[in-house]
């Protein structure tokens, strides 16, 4: 081969390499800007488009009269995308946020398991002088920006701390759980209405789309708006409960442990429901202290639980009308049968004392007297399976079903209870405690609220709910929640026998006739509950008015003594608050009216 013809070769592998080169770039531009244009020209567009989160505003709670007592207000949310964000202005953001240095480092680290194009939360709650300072610094500022939020507000006045609930920073374990539901930072239903509601509450997110410059400063619209997508509002709830008797029964517990249940007999509404102590809902609205939370978790008194459905105590006397309807309906005994009682009886060896010596007493004077020993007679001709069949009857042993969380069954023995822990010769003596409330049956505050109900409403009420139902968005509409009918299928006459003797507790000589009251005719039965740990427990339960129910109420409070002196005087106010509404106004304004005045004239009991 020639020198020529070796360099043409060369020269024609060159030609054909640059050829080549030029033809691939020429296809690769064609395939870019023809075939590929679309997704090009939307890659180009998002880096010059910002999506700004719309955060749905999360649906209000009304009370049953329709006054707003859970609301929204706006707040502020500074945020960090760590793919476009520079580590080196931590230190002048912590110093504009005042924090400590690591701060925003550590939220970094927390979320990193998620997308790096995700924005992150960094803090909530930031006041308009940073937001300013965001806004004249945001061009040298890349992957930080804020978002308008929404935080809980209480404008009716009532605490409501274990009926609401709050809301909170989704866990990692919940984001896991609602994958494609919720992203990192987003608020969750933790507690309460908050969290039973949470589907119906939270409403959809939407998204704005903005164009920005180079220095990350918004210029306008993204194609006038037409691909925003609105977010949706959560759909409010319209709750049962009556804010009057709500405040009343928080009021009257304060400085108490205890609870108080209201409920509506027909329906199985709940007018007021507290437990004490409480908390304030307003530091959980959004950015809660850790000062605050150690003060909540290290209190020996347990704020955050829920003493209306978690706490379960001996109902003491209050369970002797369930033992007369169940000996009345088993035909065991009628309004004719009398036991004498001079003080006390014994029972297998063991001897049991009343009160004091009532002499010959039938079901209705031994109710409006609390006998004892009327009742520890009573239990052994009923027998221990009957006298459980009959409190589970009335939902005793058993959840409720009240439509939050967190609700303890408490305990009802039985024969089989008492042969596991005792062996087949357990102590018969057992029994006479359980014929007057104590033991080792326990009961809720949710449970002897729902049973005064039943009470009150001859055997037919529905299960105890604290939300009616939602409003529709477009129409306002109420969209109602439907509960199941409890009816126990007892004859009204026996109710009606059990009832005269809740009426004299008050009316008569009974037990609880400090609280008669000139107006309202009120029907109740006290009880106290023996406590080995310190003094013993307060119940009173109660319906009014006699002859048309339409408020029941269980009222406890613990470590104080007698029903008669510290239930029954804060039944009464709720039963007031809620049948006298101008009555209540009227006494507020005057101090000689006080409830603490009215304690002074409560009669003991048993």
């Amino acid at each position: 081969m020639t020198q020529g013809s070796s360099l043409f070769g060369r020269k024609s592998v060159i030609y054909f390499i640059i050829v080549a080169f030029f033809a691939v770039l020429v296809l690769r531009l064609f395939q870019m800007q023809i075939l590929e244009y679309q997704f090009y020209n939307e890659k180009s567009a998002n880096n010059s488009i910002k999506a700004i989160e719309q955060i749905p505003l999360r649906g209000v709670f009304y009370d049953r009269n329709m006054n707003v007592v859970v609301s929204n207000v706006p707040a502020y949310t500074l945020r960090i995308t760590p793919a476009e964000y520079n580590r080196k202005m931590n230190s002048t953001l912590e110093a504009v946020l005042g924090e400590k240095p690591g701060y925003i480092n550590k939220i970094l680290s927390e979320n990193r398991i998620y997308s790096r194009y995700i924005p992150v939360r960094i803090k909530r709650g930031i006041d308009f002088k940073v937001v300013s300072w965001l806004e004249e610094n945001a061009e040298h500022l890349p992957g930080v920006d804020y978002i308008v939020e929404m935080q809980r507000d209480y404008p009716a006045g009532i605490r409501g701390s274990h009926i609401f609930g709050y809301t909170k920073e989704i866990s990692p374990k919940l984001l896991e759980k609602y994958k494609g539901l919720y992203e990192p930072g987003d608020f969750i239903g933790y507690t309460g209405i908050e969290k039973a509601y949470e589907s119906i509450l939270k409403g959809k997110k939407g998204y704005k789309y903005v164009l920005v410059n180079a220095h990350r400063r918004e210029t306008g619209e993204f194609k006038d708006g037409k691909d925003d997508v609105p977010s949706v509002k959560g759909n409010d709830l319209v709750l049962t409960i009556d804010s009057d008797v709500q405040r009343v029964a928080e009021q009257a517990l304060k400085g108490y442990r205890g609870a108080a249940v209201a409920i509506e007999p027909k329906t199985g509404e709940i007018l007021a429901m507290a437990s004490a102590p409480d908390y304030d809902l307003s530091e959980f609205s959004y950015v809660t202290s850790r000062e605050y939370l150690n003060k909540l978790y290290t209190d020996p008194a347990k704020p955050f639980f829920n003493r209306a459905t978690q706490s379960a105590n001996p109902p003491g006397s209050t369970f002797k009308i369930m033992e007369a309807i169940c000996a009345l309906n088993n035909h065991i005994i009628d309004t004719n049968f009398t036991t004498t009682c001079t003080g006390g009886q014994t029972f297998f060896g063991r001897y049991f004392k009343c009160d004091a010596r009532h002499g010959t007493l039938n079901v209705i004077h031994a109710i409006e007297h609390s006998c004892n020993v009327f009742f520890y007679n009573l239990i052994y001709k009923i027998g221990m399976e009957k006298w459980h069949e009959y409190a589970k009857l009335f939902g005793f042993g058993q959840d409720t079903h009240i439509d939050i969380d967190d609700e303890v069954k408490g305990l009802i023995p039985s024969s089989q209870y008492y042969v596991k822990r005792y062996g087949e010769n357990w102590p018969k003596s057992i029994m006479a405690s359980l014929g007057i409330g104590q033991g080792e049956v326990n009961v809720t505050p949710i449970q002897l609220a729902q049973y005064a109900a039943l009470i009150a409403n001859d055997g037919v009420t529905y299960t105890p709910h604290l939300v009616r139902g939602y409003l529709t968005n477009d129409t306002k509409k109420l969209v109602p929640f439907s509960f199941k009918r409890i009816d126990l299928g007892i004859d009204k006459k026996i109710f009606n026998i059990v009832k005269e003797g809740m009426y004299l507790v008050v009316n008569g000589s009974g037990t609880a006739a400090g609280i008669k009251s000139k107006t309202i005719e009120i029907a109740g039965k006290t009880g106290t509950a023996q406590n080995p740990h310190g003094k013993d427990h307060a119940w009173f339960i109660c319906f009014a008015p006699y002859n048309n129910p339409k408020i029941a109420v269980a009222v406890l409070v613990e470590n104080v003594g007698f029903g008669a002196t510290y239930a029954a005087p804060i039944a009464k106010k709720m039963v007031e608050a809620y049948l006298e509404k101008d009555k209540l106004k009227n006494e507020e304004q005057n101090p000689a009216n006080s409830f603490d005045n009215k304690l002074m004239g409560a009669k003991l009991e048993n």
